[in-house]
């Protein structure tokens, strides 16, 4: 990967955390482009990490390997038709972390025949903890598909998914995924005040305690259903509360909260695919 030069088209917060993740791992940042229309906010990029500012769109897909499509899912249309004389005259892999945005409507306006990877990745990337699924199109080669891979891991966790439409999904999981976490904290915070606790003791219970399951969960071979049996004492506390929660359906109400966020992002693909 580390011969390729790489074109951000747009420098917002996901670019960001893509481009510090890359230069964290060594990759040259000299060997990093960035097209941002703010002015303030492509300086600001150029003296953080050292990458080539661009003026323009065409500019930094000129002197690119990869392209990296980081702009706002309703914006992507008009870049891309832009950028399709380039990216067919160059060939460069194309990479897309729009939301929504499906392959077909991508190689449309790309002029088609693209290697093209879609990336589902969620908000933690921002902090290099993300999770992103990804999927090729089949003009992308073994090759692209292991630097595409390469690129997206220096911000968190990756795997592939074979057919496209198990992106929707995605977005219902680990996409939309970090909300329905912090809605929980909200919640368990709320209820701790109720209980008596301060604000800021029922605020940093909560937060390490779910710092502290998650990391439970990542570091042992155990399923989550495992380790919740490890820590429920028959007729105990956690017992009890557990029982209140399978009572208000608490498994049923996220399946319907999923299927939602699934079914709202297959009509928001179609909705930006439209002409």
């Amino acid at each position: 990967m580390q011969n390729q030069n790489i074109a951000f088209i747009g420098g917002g917060n996901m670019a960001s955390s893509l481009i510090g993740g890359l230069v964290a791992d060594g990759y040259d940042p000299q060997q990093l482009w960035v097209s941002e229309p703010d002015d303030e906010k492509r300086t600001a990029l150029a003296a953080r990490f050292g990458l080539r500012p661009a003026q323009n769109n065409p500019d930094a897909v000129e002197q690119a390997g990869v392209m990296v499509l980081a702009v706002k899912p309703q914006l992507l249309k008009p870049i891309a038709r832009e950028l399709a004389p380039q990216v067919q005259r160059l060939r460069p892999l194309v990479i897309s972390i729009a939301a929504g945005v499906r392959e077909s409507d991508l190689q449309r306006w790309l002029g088609g025949g693209v290697s093209l990877v879609r990336c589902m990745p969620n908000t933690p990337a921002m902090i290099q903890a993300g999770a992103t699924a990804l999927h090729a199109s089949r003009e992308t080669s073994a090759d692209q598909r292991s630097l595409a891979e390469s690129i997206l891991r220096a911000v968190g966790v990756t795997l592939w998914v074979d057919n496209e439409s198990m992106l929707d999904a995605v977005t219902a999981l680990s996409g939309s995924g970090p909300a329905y976490f912090f809605y929980v904290m909200e919640a368990m915070e709320q209820a701790g005040e109720q209980l008596g606790l301060t604000a800021r003791t029922a605020h940093l219970l909560t937060l390490q305690t779910a710092l502290g399951a998650a990391r439970m969960a990542i570091e042992s071979s155990d399923s989550p259903e495992t380790l919740r049996h490890k820590v429920t004492s028959p007729g105990g506390t956690t017992e009890r509360a557990l029982e209140t929660l399978r009572d208000g359906e608490l498994p049923q109400l996220l399946a319907r909260a999923l299927r939602a966020a699934r079914d709202r992002s297959r009509e928001l693909s179609a909705l930006l695919g439209e002409e």
